[in-house]
Order: structure tokens, then C-alpha cells, then sequence
């Protein structure tokens, strides 16, 4: 196996028993770049001298003051602010753009001692459908997916172990089905988000692509993610009870998701889980709405600083939420908002009486094209709820394709979600009938 396709822990494994110094495994990410950059184009900006130049300095750090993700290389989302990378997201108001400041997340990842790669690609503002430049790895007449584009791309073409997303509608989970990788959307808030550039204050959430569920356990404990009560470790699908939820948009749900959700729900199945499926109380039914609504009304106070300096280089979907094109009155942003509210609890007592809800990813596979980065019609309502989602992969479309499956939990129960899809994760990789391939 070569250095790049190390998992974040199986390159940990290799730094401590001294098999592999940062450098060697930087200049191999860095190879794998150079190969598939043509194919792919997940990067807005790489300087491989300065990843270089981090490598040997983490190499010179002694083994007791290393950190907790020393040396794993990370691609960044271009709308999370780095001090010594230029944040641009992708708008040509703010090309060459350097704010030197990091972002929150990043001093977290930097005091761990990760390994900055660069900034990867994302749809305007990471706020708009039509795609960047970047490609499906697995198809490149297709869409990755977004608005983190570059980050899922890179994750599942291996070109980075870790990519950071974020997630308005469905930006993490959405590309992370598209790729064929596990996307972890956290609990709403439980990570720091200043230092990016907003979209909607009350949706945003940092994520995270990997490879593994142990990857996304590693970094949930560097962001200090905890439960109330300390989940087992040895979470088994047998006797385990989950429900099995198709939501209100299931009539938009295409062959593949159909399949792949009977098929996950027969994979618990036969393993020993009890699989219930449910239907959401009738209240629910105007949650897609209301998200549109409360995103709609935070983009109309978001961009006002842009569209007043530079409307002209705005995006005309952006340019029509400062002007309130959808006449969204107050009193309707104030029912989305309340609304919304009043079912997080709701949802929170649904779920805790399951292992997990297990729910669709995607309408399908990722569609042709890169004008648009698909719907995110079965992401937003979990958005708007605040709950922790994590993407399965495991299965495919009628293309061959990679087709993820959601696991949901309630609200701060990060860490049993991410216990239970660690489980559920082996399961579906093993029998789903998609598998992760190098790609040349």
C-alpha cells in the first residue's frame, strides 16, 4: 500500500512506529495530486513547497510533544479562513483574497499537528447548486456533488485521508454519497464556526469526509465532541432496533436510493437488528419549506455586504435573496423559525428510542454533469433539526456508482452515532456490493 492510501490512523500508526516519516508521506499525497489533478480538479489552491516545508518541521518535532493528528494531511473547504492560504470562496469578489487569520477549526487542527494540504474547491460562497470545476473521481462526467466539492473529491480520490466541509442543506452528506466515503455532519454548533463565511446562522455546521469511521472518531476527539454518557465501544447490530424513515420527499428518491434503502434495511436485518420503519408525525411535513424559508431570510441579511460593494460579481440567486425575490414576509421566517424549533425535541424523543434512524442520502447516484451539484432534498430537514447525520457508504446505482445511506441520532449524541455507523459501516461495506477502488 502506498503512503496515500493510508486511513488518518493507519498513517498515525506508521509516524509513531517510525515506518514513515510526514515528509515521505506528504511527497507521496503530493504525487497522487500531480496523477489525477487533470481528472478531478479538487483543489482552488496547493503550494506543494509550503506542505513540504510543514512536513519537515513536523518531522523535527520530538515524539512526546507530538499532537494528536500529527502529520495527517487535511484538505480545507475555500470558505474557512487560513492564515497562510488564501480564502476565495470562489467568488471573484474575493479572488487572491488572504485574511491571514485561521478560522477556529483550523487553530484546532494545527495545535493537533495536522498537515494543512491546501484549499479545495466549493460552489459560490458555498451557497449556490451549479458546481465548480471539480469532477466525480469515480465518473468524471459527473458531479462530486457540494458545495464541498474539493473536499469529498479529494477524501475519495485519495489524494487527502481527511477533507473539512461544511453543511447548509446538504453540503457534506450529499457529496459524501457521491464518493463513496464516509461524511460526518455534527451536531449544529458543536463545533466552532467562526472564521467561515457564513450562509445561514442558524444552519451552518462544520463536517468532515474520511474514509473510515475511525478517522471521524479521531477528529471528534480533537474538537472535544462528548456525549452525556460515554457510548460502548463494542456497539453490535445485533439486537439492535432502528427506524427505518423515508421522510416527506421520499417521492423524489430514485431507483438507486430506493434499492439501497431496502437493501440496508435487509443487511440489519439479517445481522440481528430489528428494523421499524416509521413515518414522521404530519408537523414535519412543512419542514422542507420552512428550510427553505429560514436559509432564504438569513442569505438576505448574509450577502447585503457584497451585493452593496459588487453586486455585478454576485451571483444573481445570491443578489436575489439580499432582495428578497421569493417576498418572504417576517411573519413567515418567524413560523419557519419557531416551527423548526419546536420539533428538535421532538425529533430528539423519536430517536432516542432507536440505535439510529436510518434514512436516505441522496435522491440517487450523483447525476451527470457539473452544472448543477444535485439535490439536497433528503439533507435539509436534518440540517434544520441540528441532529448528527453520518453518510454509509456501501452501495450503487444502476451506473456502478457509490449510494450512501444516513444514520441520524438525536441532538449531542455525536459520539454514539458515530459508535453505532462505526458497526453498521463494516456491515454495509462488506455485503452493500459497492467497493472503493484506487483509481488511475
Amino acid at each position: 500500500m502506498e503512503p496515500y492510501q493510508l486511513t488518518a490512523t493507519q498513517a498515525l500508526t506508521k509516524f509513531k512506529a517510525g515506518s514513515l516519516t510526514v515528509e515521505e508521506y506528504a511527497r507521496s499525497l503530493l504525487a497522487r495530486i500531480e496523477k489525477r489533478d487533470d481528472a478531478v480538479k479538487a483543489w482552488e489552491y496547493l503550494n506543494p513547497e509550503y506542505v513540504i516545508q510543514q512536513a519537515k518541521r513536523l518531522d523535527t518535532v520530538p515524539p512526546e510533544k507530538r499532537g494528536s493528528l500529527h502529520g495527517v494531511a487535511i484538505a480545507i473547504k475555500d470558505i474557512i479562513n487560513t492564515k497562510d492560504m488564501p480564502t476565495q470562496h470562489n467568488s471573484p469578489i474575493y479572488k487572491g483574497d488572504e485574511p491571514k487569520v485561521d478560522a477556529a477549526a483550523i487553530i484546532v487542527l494545527r495545535h493537533a499537528g495536522a498537515l494543512l494540504l491546501g484549499k479545495t474547491t466549493t460552489t459560490e460562497f458555498a451557497s449556490t447548486t451549479a458546481g465548480p470545476k471539480t469532477r466525480n473521481p469515480h465518473d468524471s462526467s459527473r458531479t462530486p456533488g457540494g458545495s464541498s466539492s474539493g473536499s469529498a473529491a479529494a477524501v475519495g480520490d485519495f489524494q487527502a485521508p481527511i477533507g473539512l466541509g461544511t453543511q447548509t442543506g446538504g453540503s457534506t452528506i450529499r457529496p459524501g454519497s457521491f464518493n463513496g466515503i464516509y461524511a460526518f455532519k455534527p451536531t449544529w454548533n458543536s463545533i466552532s464556526r467562526e472564521g467561515l463565511k457564513f450562509y445561514s446562522l442558524n444552519l451552518d455546521t462544520i463536517g468532515f469526509f474520511a474514509r473510515s469511521i475511525e478517522d471521524l472518531q479521531l477528529l471528534a476527539d480533537v474538537f472535544a465532541l462528548e456525549d452525556d454518557t460515554t457510548p460502548e465501544n463494542n456497539f453490535s447490530v445485533k439486537g439492535s432496533r432502528f427506524a427505518l424513515v423515508k421522510t416527506m420527499v421520499w417521492p423524489q428518491a430514485g431507483p438507486g436510493t430506493v434499492a439501497a434503502l431496502e437493501a440496508g434495511a435487509k443487511l440489519l436485518r439479517d445481522h440481528g437488528a430489528v428494523v421499524d420503519e416509521i413515518e414522521l408525525p404530519p408537523e414535519f411535513d412543512k419542514m422542507p419549506e420552512w428550510h427553505r424559508i429560514m436559509l432564504n431570510g438569513d442569505g438576505r441579511a448574509t450577502f447585503l455586504p457584497e451585493y452593496r460593494i459588487a453586486k455585478d460579481k454576485l451571483s444573481p440567486f445570491l443578489a436575489d435573496h439580499v432582495e428578497n425575490g421569493s417576498k418572504i414576509s417576517r411573519a413567515a421566517q418567524l413560523q419557519a423559525f419557531d416551527g423548526i424549533a419546536a420539533l428538535r425535541p421532538k425529533i430528539d424523543e423519536i430517536a432516542n428510542k432507536y440505535a439510529a434512524i436510518l434514512t436516505p442520502s441522496v435522491v440517487d447516484e450523483a447525476p451527470m454533469g457539473t452544472e448543477s451539484t444535485g439535490s439536497p432534498a433528503f439533507n435539509c430537514i436534518w440540517t434544520a433539526l441540528h441532529t448528527p447525520v453520518v453518510n454509509i457508504p456501501g452501495f450503487k446505482g444502476e451506473n456502478g456508482l457509490p449510494i450512501g445511506l444516513s444514520l441520524v441520532a438525536s441532538r449531542y449524541h455525536d459520539r454514539q452515532l458515530l459508535a453505532t455507523s462505526k458497526a453498521v459501516g463494516e456491515v454495509f461495506e462488506a455485503e452493500g456490493g459497492w467497493e472503493r477502488q484506487v483509481l488511475i
